[in-house]
């Protein structure tokens, strides 16, 4: 069957991608970490003085429909990291602050959790509750962070240009425009450039570059259409390119403390949910990093693996392991839907659904994969 026997001894070579999440301080963002990762963040309403990091399990319910035509020995989902960047707030780019700024540096993509939700038990550090405010706050310390960035580049190519270095000087006339965007309070991922002109800033590593979602954390009662805060937010975005979803914090963090899984559906009914919050924020997230999934399947394991938009079948095979991409021969290619539909390699084989692709082959999300190799 379809499966690499290969990989059973092989080390793997992971994906390092990384999301994080971030917010002001009790937004609710440690609490919803809590909800899809695979440890547990402290919450307290004092903000954490480090970042918990932990690894999410990317629900695909695929898995089990291939199961249902090859039986195996067990399931194994995709992952990715994920971290809980301590709260920010105003002059986060000082002291302590500045510290959690780097963490976000780390990330390749970003989940800005925003406080959509009344407590008085919980104080808001600005002593209301605005989630557009909270925005424009966290904005605009990650633009000053990047603006900091900008110009001590600009002050070491400024050396080189006076040489009549010609690429020094096009690096300049790039870093300036990116200096007036982030004096104008914007961000660097809604600033147009030539493909070009991107090696200029991509040693800087931006803050506003990284790609981002928002997540409206309402209270229970507001769980399924949201709440006046959580409308605000929509109506700011509502022209920005970006994922904006409603997630009841506390009621997920009910939700996933309930061990038995009928007791979680009957909650999520009671609640008017179909499906928890939290496993559309992962699904949202996992499209936020560009991956794709693949399968493997065999009578061992059916696992899925993550791999980059537009990878190649030997590096689809390398995320296996460096030796299948190394020694790359070929890729054997069934479809998921045509596996679903036609229920066996057989049959696939003679419908023609069955092919055999080269290095140039595109990895499709849903593929099922064996590599021919040798090394």
């Amino acid at each position: 069957m379809f499966y690499g026997k290969f990989a059973q001894t092989r080390k793997e070579k992971i994906m390092a991608l990384q999301c994080g999440i971030i917010g002001l301080v009790n937004s609710g963002k440690t609490t919803i970490f809590n909800c899809i990762s695979n440890t547990r963040g402290e919450t307290n309403t004092f903000g954490a003085s480090k970042p918990n990091l932990g690894m999410i399990q990317v629900p695909d319910s695929r898995l089990y429909e291939l199961e249902k035509h090859e039986p195996t020995e067990k399931i194994i989902h995709t992952t990715f990291e994920i971290v809980d960047i301590p709260g920010l707030t105003k002059g986060s780019g000082k002291g302590e602050g500045n510290r959690f700024l780097a963490e976000i540096r780390n990330t390749d993509a970003l989940i800005h959790v925003l406080r959509c939700f009344d407590d008085e038990n919980v104080p808001h550090a600005d002593g209301s509750i605005n989630p557009v405010r909270d925005i424009e706050t966290v904005d605009l310390e990650l633009q000053v962070k990047d603006l900091e960035s900008v110009e001590k580049k600009i002050t070491r190519l400024e050396r080189a240009a006076k040489t009549g270095d010609k690429d020094a000087k096009k690096g300049l006339e790039v870093l300036q425009v990116f200096k007036s965007h982030f004096e104008n309070f914007g961000n660097a991922r809604d600033l147009q450039i030539k493909e070009e002109d991107k090696k200029h800033i991509e040693d800087l590593f931006l803050l506003t570059m990284k790609p981002v979602m928002f997540v409206c954390n309402v209270d229970q009662n507001s769980a399924v259409g949201g709440n006046e805060y959580s409308k605000k937010v929509f109506e700011f975005l509502k022209n920005v390119k970006t994922e904006v979803m409603i997630i009841a914090g506390s009621l997920e963090a009910e939700i996933a403390d309930l061990g038995d899984m009928a007791d979680r559906l009957e909650f999520l009914r009671d609640a008017g949910l179909d499906e928890p919050g939290v496993t559309r924020l992962v699904h949202a997230a996992y499209s936020l990093l560009n991956l794709k999934t693949f399968f493997t399947v065999g009578p061992k394991e059916i696992r899925a693996w993550t791999i980059k938009e537009g990878m190649t079948a030997p590096q689809a095979a390398g995320v296996i392991h460096s030796d299948l991409e190394r020694g790359f021969i070929r890729a054997e290619v069934m479809k998921y839907n045509d596996f679903i539909r036609l229920r066996s390699e057989h049959a696939c084989r003679e419908a023609g659904r069955f092919f055999v692709e080269g290095k140039n082959y595109i990895v499709d999300d849903g593929d099922i994969l064996h590599i021919r190799f040798n090394v």
